[in-house]
């Protein structure tokens, strides 16, 4: 009926087409985050959470936030899931009970793990430089 390289060509090609098509990811424990705009909280003065937050710096600095300002590490901000941007928030840390007043400028953390990314400033100055991460509660002040 059809000659044997047709069918060898054919099949190779549905083989080849179907793996284009899939709705999962070639990258292992890859997620799509199909929603690119957040869900923004609007809070009162008062409002108090906890958890785990780092910073960061280097990397970022010069680039845009998701405010659309451009990111400084040495200024005292940081990226928050769903607060709006220039929310001023109070960051003590819990183990030494350093503190800092810092204002939302971004999105994030990515991690699930974190509840806050720090500006390098503000990091440094709650004394995260050399565990990198520290259990904090924060509270809404503006």
């Amino acid at each position: 009926m059809f000659p044997r390289r047709f069918v060898v060509l054919l099949v190779c090609a549905s083989f080849a087409c179907s793996a284009c098509g899939s709705s999962g990811s070639h990258r292992k424990g890859y997620v799509r985050v199909t929603s690119t705009k957040p869900r923004v909280e609007n809070v009162k003065v008062g409002y108090t959470f906890s958890g785990d937050a780092s910073f960061y710096g280097k990397g970022y600095d010069g680039r845009k936030t998701a405010s659309g300002e451009i990111f400084d590490r040495d200024d005292f901000t940081c990226a928050h899931r769903t607060l709006p941007f220039g929310t001023k928030l109070k960051v003590v840390r819990q183990k030494t009970g350093a503190s800092v007043v810092v204002r939302v400028n971004d999105r994030g953390p990515y991690s699930k793990k974190r509840v806050l990314d720090l500006s390098e400033a503000a990091g440094k100055a709650l004394g995260l430089e050399k565990a990198g991460h520290a259990q904090v509660t924060a509270t809404v002040i503006e």
